[in-house]
């Protein structure tokens, strides 16, 4: 109990209150930073999330016109389904990735999967694709680690048009966001009259 007081006494009342001010000040800055960013959306599997970047948009609408969109959502192909730690720890730590991207203005026209992410994927493709690996086509389960070191190839070598045919460039789909969800703006009405919008 003594440590206690000590701590309590350690601060005036004065600096009390202006460090819970300053908590305040920054727990309320990052809630709106995370509600302008629609972080909420990204826990569930909707792939709608994804086209909060607008970069997306052409990947969305490729893939809503594939046969995976009929039976596969972003989530199934780009993060891992080992456990939902992996799963939401892949999310977060590409998803924070694609943010630096975008805010350093560093993100590429067409987006490529860089070496984690083709992992996952090709990965997920033997997942989903097991039968047809072991029973058809008799490739087995080389996953893309072990194809990068034999000098294969992996699954979008030869299946490039999946799920995304056609994305050379982001004007590879001009007429992308026609047929795309758009989300609605998060900041309200009334500031975006004022910022004069």
């Amino acid at each position: 109990m003594k440590a206690l007081d000590k701590i309590t006494n350690l601060f005036s009342r004065r600096q009390k209150i202006f460090l819970l001010v300053v908590a305040g000040v920054i727990c309320g800055l990052g809630g709106l930073f995370l509600y302008l960013l629609r972080a909420h959306t990204y826990i569930a599997d909707n792939p709608a999330a994804c086209v909060n970047c607008h970069i997306m948009t052409p990947y969305y609408a490729t893939w809503s016109h594939s046969s995976h969109g009929r039976d596969a959502t972003c989530n199934d192909c780009h993060v891992p389904h080992q456990n939902l730690a992996m799963k939401y720890g892949f999310k977060a730590m590409d998803g924070l990735k694609h943010v630096a991207y975008f805010v350093t203005h560093s993100e590429r026209q067409a987006i490529m999967a860089e070496e984690m992410s083709a992992e996952v994927i090709m990965d997920n493709c033997i997942r989903c694709h097991t039968q047809l690996n072991q029973e058809f086509v008799k490739t087995g389960r080389m996953g893309y680690t072990e194809q990068m070191k034999a000098g294969g190839k992996v699954c979008w070598d030869c299946h490039r048009n999946v799920p995304h045919g056609g994305m050379n460039s982001l004007s590879g789909t001009p007429n992308a966001e026609g047929v795309t969800p758009l989300p609605p703006s998060p900041v309200p009405q009334w500031l975006q009259n004022l910022m004069g919008r």
